[in-house]
C-alpha cells in the first residue's frame, strides 16, 4: 500500500489542496483548517453542506499570507486581527476565534448573499468534525464507482490521505480500527468509519449537485452511511505521495 493523494484546506469548508507532502503534528497535518467563515449575527461557523459554494473558495496560507479565490477573484493579504475574540458554535461544539480583518469578508459577502466574517481558529482541530486525519482508499472508490454506474472524484470525500490499496476489498479501511498505520515518518491510530452527508454530492469545482453517491452508500452500508476512517496522529512525521503504508504488526 502506498500515499496515492495527500489533501488539506487552509479554510474550513474549502476545497482541499493537493499537497505533495505533509507534516503530521499531534494535532494533525499542519496548516489544515485554521481559518473559518463566520456569522457572527448567529454565533455559527459556516457549514458547506448549508453553503455548498464555499466548496468553490479555494485557500492557500503560505509566509503568513491568506490566499481565497472568491467567486472567481484570487484575494491575498496579510490577516490583521481586529482584537475581537468570540466562541461560535460548530455542530454544537463551542469553538474560541478571532475575527480577522482584511479583504475576505466583503467577498465572501456578496458570494454567499448574507453578511458574514473570516476568523482565525485559536486552537488546532477547532473546526475538525471527528479526528484531524481522514483516509480513503482505492479500493473502497473503485467499488462505490460500481456501485454507482459513474466515475467518481476522490475529492469530494475531502481525505487527508488517499490510499493506494492495490487489489485489497473494498472498505479494507474498515478492518483497521483500533490498529496501528505507519504512514511515511508518521504513526497513526486508526478509528472508526466517516459518516458522510449530502457533501459527498456536491461537484468539487462549482459546488453543483449533481449525483446520488449518498443514496448509493446508504443502500450498500445502512443509516450510518460511513465512508472511510479517522485516524488520530499517535507519532508526528512527515508523509509525502509514494510513501509506503504498513500496518504495524501486532497492533
Amino acid at each position: 500500500m502506498q500515499i496515492r493523494d495527500i489533501g488539506l484546506s487552509a479554510l474550513k469548508g474549502g476545497p482541499h489542496t493537493t499537497r505533495k507532502n505533509v507534516l503530521l503534528e499531534a494535532y494533525g497535518p499542519v496548516g489544515d483548517r485554521l481559518f473559518a467563515v463566520v456569522d457572527l449575527a448567529n454565533g455559527r461557523v459556516l457549514k458547506t453542506v448549508e453553503h455548498p459554494l464555499l466548496i468553490t473558495c479555494r485557500a492557500r496560507w503560505h509566509d503568513g499570507e491568506l490566499s481565497v479565490n472568491i467567486g472567481g477573484q484570487q484575494i491575498a493579504a496579510k490577516p490583521e486581527f481586529n482584537g475581537q475574540n468570540v466562541t461560535l458554535d460548530y455542530w454544537g461544539r463551542s469553538v474560541g476565534m478571532q475575527v480577522i480583518d482584511g479583504p475576505w469578508a466583503r467577498a465572501f459577502s456578496r458570494l454567499l448573499g448574507k453578511d458574514v466574517a473570516v476568523a482565525q481558529i485559536n486552537a488546532p482541530g477547532g473546526v475538525v468534525y471527528g479526528d484531524s486525519v481522514t483516509i480513503v482508499t482505492t479500493s473502497s472508490l473503485r467499488r462505490l464507482a460500481d456501485e454507482a454506474a459513474t466515475t467518481v472524484d476522490a475529492r469530494r470525500f475531502r481525505a487527508t490521505f488517499t490510499i493506494d490499496t492495490g487489489d485489497a476489498a473494498a472498505q479494507v479501511e474498515d478492518s483497521w480500527a483500533g490498529r496501528e498505520l505507519d504512514v511515511g515518518s508518521a504513526r497513526l491510530l486508526v478509528g472508526a468509519g466517516i459518516p458522510r452527508c449530502a457533501v459527498i454530492d456536491l461537484e468539487p469545482d462549482t459546488g453543483a449537485r449533481g449525483t446520488n453517491l449518498l443514496k448509493t452508500l446508504a443502500r450498500l452500508n445502512g443509516s450510518d452511511i460511513p465512508f472511510g476512517v479517522y485516524a488520530q496522529v499517535i507519532r508526528p512525521g512527515s508523509v509525502g505521495c509514494g510513501d509506503q503504508v504498513r500496518l504495524v504488526p501486532g497492533s
